[in-house]
C-alpha cells in the first residue's frame, strides 16, 4: 500500500496533560489517536480502590476529561481512537464513551471493549516463578490483589475489522496500542515479525507522549527546546514497510530532533537488540535516523524477531502501609537543626514502639535523592524539608509517623515549620511482581456497543 498512516499520541500515563491530546485531535490530521494511561501499578491500585469504593467504575478516572476534549474533533475529522483507559473494567469504559458520544449528539458509532487481561483468579495456576527473585508464584497467594497479562495488538485489530471507531482495552502492552492500527490498515500478518517488530518500535517512540517531542528532555543551557510549557504530543507518519517520520503539530512547543528521538528510543530498554513486546521482539540496533526537516525525524531499519511463546504478567500484592510527613527549617543553621530533629524523632519512635520494616529520614535539598551516595562536602542549603517515612505492616503503626511529626510543632527544635495536619498521611503499599504465562492461556474477548 502507498498510504501513509498518521497516528498521534493522546496520553503517556494516567496523569498526563489533556491539552496536547486535544491539539492532536483538532489539528493533527490524524487517522488514529491513541491513549496510553497505565503504569505497572495502575491496575493493582484500581483493584484496591474498587475494594474500598463500590461506586468506583474501574476505568481511568480522567476518561471523561480526555474523551470530552477529543471526541468532537475526532468524530468530525474521521479519526479513530484506541485507548487502554478501560483499566480493570473496559466494558464500563466503553459504555461511558457511548454516553459521552450521545451527549454531543453523535450516533451510530461502534465502540469496542477488549477484555481478558485480568487473570487474578487463575494466575497461580498458570505461572510458576517470580521473575524478580526466582521464588514460586504461589508464595504470593496471601497478599495477592490482582494479576494482569500484557495482551498484544491482535484483539484491537479484530475490533477494528468489525467496524469499531473507538476501541478501549484493559492491560495491553504500551507499543501494541499504537501498532494495532498499522497492522489493521496495512494488513500485516501477526507473524510477520519484521514489520510487526518495526511497528512496535514506532509504538515505543510514541508511547511516552511528549518525551519524544522534548518532554523529560530539556535541560536549560545544555539541551534547550522552544516553549517547554507548550509541549505537543508526537505524530507518526507510518509507511507500509515500517518506515516512519516522527513529527508534531506545526507551531507547538518542544522539538523533534535526532537527540529527542534517540533518547526516547533507548528509554526503559534494557537490551536494544531484544526489546520484548507481546507481538514481536524489537531490534533497535539496525535503526537509522535522519533529520529530514524542522521537527521531522525519519526512522528506518527498525528490526524484529519472532514473538515469544509467553506473555508477561504483572502481579499486584499488598505489602503493608507507609506513614509519611514533612516539616521544615530555614536560614542559618537549618541543617544543624534538621539533624537534631532526626535524632529526636528516632528516639521518640522507640518510645512509642514503632514497628517498622523500613524507616528513613531524608533532608530534601541535601540527601533525599542520592542518599548515602551524597558527597560529604555537599553545600549546605538555606532551607531544608525533613521528610519522614516508615513502611509498616498495619495502618495503625504507619499513623505513628504523623503523630510524632505533629509533636515537632511545639515539642521539637527551634524554628520548626510544620504543615497543617491532613488525613492522608498513611497509604497502602502495592508491590508489583512479574511472571510469565503461555499466551494461549490468555484469550481476549470483545464486546461491542453503539451510540
Amino acid at each position: 500500500m502507498s498510504k501513509t498512516l498518521r497516528i498521534g499520541s493522546g496520553a503517556a500515563w494516567w496523569g498526563d496533560r489533556v491539552e496536547p491530546a486535544a491539539l492532536n485531535a483538532e489539528r493533527g490530521e490524524l487517522d488514529y489517536l491513541c491513549f496510553e494511561t497505565m503504569a505497572e501499578a495502575t491496575v493493582s491500585a484500581a483493584q484496591v480502590r474498587a475494594r474500598r469504593d463500590p461506586s468506583f467504575p474501574g476505568y481511568d478516572t480522567y476518561l471523561d476529561d480526555r474523551m470530552r476534549a477529543v471526541l468532537p474533533a475526532c468524530m468530525r475529522n474521521g479519526t479513530r481512537i484506541v485507548s487502554n483507559q478501560g483499566w480493570i473494567n473496559p466494558v464500563a469504559a466503553a459504555k461511558r464513551i457511548v454516553e459521552l458520544l450521545q451527549e454531543i449528539g453523535v450516533t451510530g458509532v461502534k465502540v469496542a471493549a477488549v477484555s481478558g487481561s485480568l487473570i487474578t483468579d487463575r494466575v497461580l495456576e498458570l505461572t510458576d516463578t517470580i521473575l524478580e527473585n526466582g521464588q514460586p508464584t504461589h508464595t504470593l497467594k496471601p497478599t495477592l490483589i490482582s494479576a494482569e497479562a500484557y495482551l498484544g495488538a491482535e484483539p484491537i485489530v479484530e475490533a477494528l475489522r468489525a467496524g469499531a471507531r473507538i476501541v478501549v482495552t484493559g492491560r495491553v502492552a504500551d507499543p501494541s496500542i499504537f501498532m494495532a492500527p498499522m497492522m489493521y490498515e496495512f494488513g500485516w500478518d501477526p507473524l510477520d515479525h519484521a514489520r510487526v517488530g518495526a511497528g512496535n518500535g514506532i509504538g515505543h517512540l510514541l508511547e511516552c507522549g511528549a518525551q519524544v517531542t522534548g518532554g523529560y528532555f530539556s535541560d536549560p543551557g545544555f539541551k534547550d527546546v522552544p516553549e517547554p510549557w507548550n509541549f505537543a504530543f508526537p505524530i507518526a507518519e507510518v509507511e507500509a514497510n515500517g518506515d516512519v517520520v516522527i513529527t508534531k503539530v506545526a507551531g507547538s512547543g518542544g522539538a523533534v530532533t535526532l537527540q529527542t528521538v534517540k533518547e526516547q528510543m533507548l528509554y526503559e530498554v534494557h537490551d536494544p537488540a531484544h526489546y520484548i513486546t507481546p507481538d514481536a521482539v524489537v531490534d533497535f540496533t539496525s535503526a537509522k535516523l535522519e533529520q529530514v526537516g524542522p521537527d521531522r525525524v525519519r526512522v528506518t531499519g527498525l528490526g524484529g524477531k519472532p514473538r515469544t511463546p509467553t506473555l508477561k504478567v504483572s502481579i499486584g500484592c499488598t505489602e503493608g502501609f507507609i506513614g509519611e510527613d514533612m516539616f521544615f527549617y530555614a536560614g542559618p543553621g537549618a541543617l544543624r537543626r534538621a539533624q537534631l530533629a532526626k535524632k529526636v524523632l528516632e528516639e521518640r519512635f522507640k518510645i512509642v514502639k514503632l514497628e517498622a520494616e523500613d524507616m528513613r529520614v531524608d533532608f530534601l535539598g541535601i540527601n533525599a535523592i542520592h542518599g548515602d551516595a551524597t558527597p560529604a562536602d555537599a553545600p549546605e542549603p538555606y532551607e531544608i524539608a525533613v521528610r519522614v517515612a516508615a513502611r509498616t505492616k498495619t495502618r495503625e503503626e504507619a499513623a505513628k509517623v504523623g503523630r510524632e511529626v505533629d509533636g515537632m510543632a511545639v515539642s521539637g527544635i527551634a524554628h520548626t515549620g510544620k504543615r497543617v495536619p491532613h488525613q492522608e498521611r498513611t497509604r497502602e503499599v502495592i508491590g508489583v511482581w512479574s511472571s510469565l504465562v503461555p499466551r494461549e492461556q490468555v484469550p481476549a474477548s470483545i464486546q461491542y456497543f453503539e451510540s
